[in-house]
């Protein structure tokens, strides 16, 4: 009689194959969770640079040259759930700094208010601090923190 199963052998030789795959896969899913955080940051921060930009030069052309006072419609610090770079203020061009604002949230890949023209975007962990100055414009964050120059540099 001849049985047509699978040996004791053959079936730990299969689990132990699934487990070095496991263990070279899951550290490479981490690391892509990690740079599309990045990378989402990135294209946030260029988006809120560039209307900045935007709403000066046409306050340049409407003969004003102050940049916008803020960039969002001054929400409360450190809540989730409220959505920044949505307005800058009352005499905005277009009424809108982003056409879509940012809904905050804790967590990585989310921003968050933490002052007046103070924001965090979390990426690995890290808070990454961001400073709106209005005098010159400028939305950056300090570049010796290497998650900071991740996302501007």
């Amino acid at each position: 009689m001849k049985r047509t199963a699978f040996t004791m052998i053959e079936l730990v030789f299969v689990i132990v194959i699934l487990g070095i795959l496991a263990a070279v896969a899951i550290p490479k899913f981490a690391a892509t969770r990690d740079d599309a955080q990045i990378t989402k940051g990135r294209s946030d921060v260029a988006a809120i640079r560039s209307a900045i930009v935007s709403e000066r030069q046409a306050r340049l052309l409407q003969g004003s040259s102050t940049y916008i006072s803020a960039l969002d419609q001054g929400v409360a610090s450190a809540t989730a759930g409220v959505v920044i770079f949505d307005d800058s203020d009352a005499v905005t061009t277009n009424g809108t700094l982003l056409q879509y604002g940012i809904t905050t949230a804790a967590g990585n890949g989310h921003w968050m208010k933490t002052g007046a023209g103070a924001y965090t975007y979390q990426v690995m962990n890290d808070p990454v601090a961001f400073t709106y100055t209005q005098a010159t414009g400028a939305f950056d964050c300090t570049h010796t923190n290497a998650n900071c120059r991740l996302l501007t540099e």
